[in-house]
């Protein structure tokens, strides 16, 4: 017997794991595990101004960000949605409009 969570959205009992995540291939749902919510709760990511930040927030870029290997620059003022926090040096995965996917790190950021 499994011991994989339902899916919260549809109730199935399907749900399989991937890549650190569970999937419901019924819905197409897809939440973190156990293990990486345990992870993200013991980490306190705070912006530049000490504000504590959670998955989902919108945040403004406040520094002019070269972007490596590019001639791009993500301007100051840049407003960024539904981030995604993770473990390591560059702990925000989010994407942004015109640029794409980019991990910022915090101290460059602001909570909307």
């Amino acid at each position: 017997m499994s011991d994989l969570p339902n899916c919260p959205t549809c109730y199935s009992p399907y749900t399989y794991e991937d890549a650190g995540f569970f999937i419901c291939p019924e819905c197409a749902h897809e939440w973190q595990t156990r293990d990486d919510i345990a992870v993200l709760d013991e980490l306190d990511i705070k912006d530049a101004h000490g504000n504590k930040l959670v998955d989902g927030d919108t945040i403004t870029v406040i520094k002019d960000l070269k972007v490596k290997g590019t001639s791009l620059v993500v301007k100051v003022g840049t407003k960024v949605k539904n981030i995604k926090l993770v473990s390591g040096d560059h702990d925000i995965d989010c994407k942004i409009e015109g640029i794409g996917a980019m991990k910022l790190k915090s101290e460059f950021v602001k909570k909307a």
